[in-house]
């Protein structure tokens, strides 16, 4: 028998290690974004600056994580899905290569902020999941 171990911590948030490894992981996401080439499409849809898309992953990840819900206290429900339209990004879609080059640059990320190898392949299912759940174009 095979005993399995469990998590260090509570919540993914507290195995993370917190709002600082939280917020070294959206740091280094839109950072990589800014400067991989592999990322083009991805950094295309985001338009000129990325401050207001760095505060606001960084609040929605803290409580998706199982920590502070910093961003529903400011905005409530997330509404992923219809805050990501064509309309509300500027005009852009998003299809397989842009959800594909964010999975990839949030592995990325991962990978150099330290995440936990047993985190970061759960995370990076349930970043599958949602990823492909906001495409809203086909290819």
């Amino acid at each position: 028998m095979q005993i399995q171990e469990k998590p260090p911590a509570g919540t993914p948030f507290d195995w993370i290690g917190g709002e600082p490894k939280v917020e070294a992981l959206v740091e280094r996401f839109y950072d990589l974004m800014d400067l991989e080439p592999a990322y083009a499409q991805l950094r295309a849809v985001h338009g000129t600056s990325l401050d207001n898309a760095r505060q606001r992953l960084f609040w929605f990840l803290c409580g998706w994580l199982g920590g502070p819900q910093h961003y529903t206290d400011r905005f409530g429900h997330p509404m992923l899905r219809a805050r990501h339209l064509p309309q509300s990004i500027g005009g852009h879609t998003i299809g397989i290569k842009e959800r594909d080059q964010w999975l990839a640059c949030m592995d990325q990320a991962m990978g150099e902020t330290g995440v936990p190898e047993d985190l970061r392949a759960r995370l990076r299912d349930s970043f599958f999941k949602t990823a492909d759940w906001m495409r809203n174009r086909g290819e």
